[in-house]
């Protein structure tokens, strides 16, 4: 009989799901833009068994592709599992055979050398494909259309790592794809390799290197004509997962590095920098002016993840995750090893950053985030995300004037990351729309929101209803019908 745990991973707002679904035509209220043509895909953990172990994190749930198809004003839904090796493993089995979060030394022995990852982190096309991403293991390539799952891809036979980025960037003027893969050559390395794969769908440059120390590289920022690589102290070790301890801790006394790599250069090219310790995940944007560089990262003081404990035994601090949009920089012109850390583009708190991705790797001016007001009124049937943060504003910075706009979602609702939609090809910067899902957590149910991005203050201009409850999801991205 399947029983999940009584624990805050696997109740609450946390409560597994497991179900796949199709749902044509979903109510709606207000109008949504006839011009939207296309899809939006998320993705979200969700365990299909208890843990092995008898607890997990939230953030080792089996991946499932949420698509919102629009088309004429409507939007039709499906929902389905990726299947991945640990997917169709334990599928078979009928329990759990994979142990705790990236430990493989907790596994049944019987999916000993098996792909570890819930491929739970990213979805995005590219070259044809939908892409599930999870950053230890390679991409599972799935039909855009039906969500069927193909398998593992290898950019036809060219990916030299068994793993592969979260958070690949896509070129606005070649069309190439821009991506990393750490502990490259194999767990807990500090190998990492540096990807450029053309729209053929194959990798046309590589570039090995390895970083100061082996952390969590979950992100990283492309400019014209640099790639930058931020190095901040989530760390592990083999001696953590042979005591049974989570995967990843966070260390205050390391310093942070930015490691900055010509995108025409090769691995002697590369310069480290450093900066004072902090917590930094996510990349809003990178540009450069010359051999000037500019990297805009949420920034908290000190580490947001309560699941990753700090190396050191200090208790999670509450008051030191506010992360706030921060701009730091650097000049590959100068001699120095310091970098910029401290510039603040806005004092609202927020994560999930996104731009309108037609403006990458240059010079832009609009930005959005999931935003955490604790000064707004909230009552939170179920409990906060996963990683304990309170997402309850949808913000958006305008970079050229400093101003800000937000939109509070209500009490009892919670929201997830946004996704910045082109009004046309042609439009000019932030002249579109963001879509996201928000949890009705009194409901027990959500909805997609979508919102004039430039008007985010005076609220959505249509809500997709769902009659059924999706899980905190990660990242997603809109793919035009075209």
């Amino acid at each position: 009989m399947t029983k999940f745990p009584n624990t805050p991973s696997f109740t609450g707002n946390n409560r597994p799901e497991r179900f796949e679904a199709d749902i044509a035509d979903l109510e709606v209220e207000g109008d949504i833009p006839t011009g939207i043509n296309g899809a939006f895909y998320r993705v979200q953990p969700d365990p299909q068994f208890p843990p092995r172990l008898g607890d997990d994190i939230a953030f080792n749930g089996d991946g499932q592709i949420s698509m919102f198809s629009f088309r004429n004003g409507r939007v039709d839904f499906k929902h389905r599992w990726v299947h991945t090796d640990k997917w169709k493993l334990e599928n078979e089995a009928g329990h759990a055979l994979f142990g705790a979060y990236r430990n493989p030394l907790t596994d049944d022995p019987s999916v000993k050398g098996r792909y570890r990852g819930t491929a739970n982190t990213n979805v995005l096309t590219y070259a044809g494909k939908l892409l599930a991403l999870k950053e230890d293991s390679p991409p599972v390539a799935m039909d855009p259309e039906t969500l069927e799952t193909f398998g593992y891809e290898d950019f036809g036979g060219t990916l030299t790592s068994p793993t592969f980025t979260a958070h690949p960037k896509i070129d606005p003027e070649t069309g190439d794809m821009i991506a990393f893969a750490y502990a490259a050559k194999g767990l807990l390395t500090r190998d990492m390799v540096y990807y450029v794969i053309g729209p053929d769908g194959r990798v046309k440059r590589e570039v090995w290197f390895e970083v100061p120390y082996y952390c969590m590289m979950h992100d990283f920022g492309v400019t014209r004509d640099y790639a930058i690589f931020h190095v901040v102290p989530i760390v592990s070790s083999w001696d953590r997962l042979e005591k049974g301890m989570p995967h990843f801790g966070f260390d205050t006394t390391r310093e942070i590095h930015l490691g900055v790599l010509p995108r025409d250069g090769e691995a002697k090219d590369m310069r480290w920098f450093k900066a004072p310790n902090c917590f930094a995940s996510h990349v809003m944007n990178a540009f450069n002016d010359g051999t000037r560089i500019y990297f805009d990262t949420p920034v908290a003081e000190n580490n947001m993840f309560p699941f990753f404990p700090d190396v050191h035994g200090k208790p999670f601090n509450p008051m030191q995750t506010q992360s706030r949009l921060t701009r730091w920089s650097v000049d590959m012109g100068s001699k120095g090893e310091s970098f910029r850390s401290a510039e603040r583009l806005t004092e609202l708190s927020g994560e999930f950053p996104r731009i309108d991705e037609r403006y990458a790797m240059t010079e832009y001016r609009h930005g959005y985030l999931a935003g955490m007001d604790e000064t707004k009124p909230f009552d939170m049937p179920g409990g906060r995300s996963a990683a304990g943060l309170l997402i309850n504003t949808l913000v958006h910075i305008d970079h050229a004037t400093g101003k800000t706009q937000s939109w509070y979602c209500g009490p009892t609702s919670s929201l997830q990351e946004t996704c910045f939609i082109p009004k046309s090809d042609r439009a000019a910067e932030g002249e579109g729309y963001l879509t996201l899902v928000c949890n009705r957590l009194d409901e027990r149910r959500s909805d997609l929101l979508v919102f004039d991005a430039q008007h985010v203050d005076e609220g959505p201009i249509a809500v997709a209803k769902l009659p059924l409850r999706l899980r905190m999801g990660l990242h997603g991205n809109w793919t035009p019908a075209s």
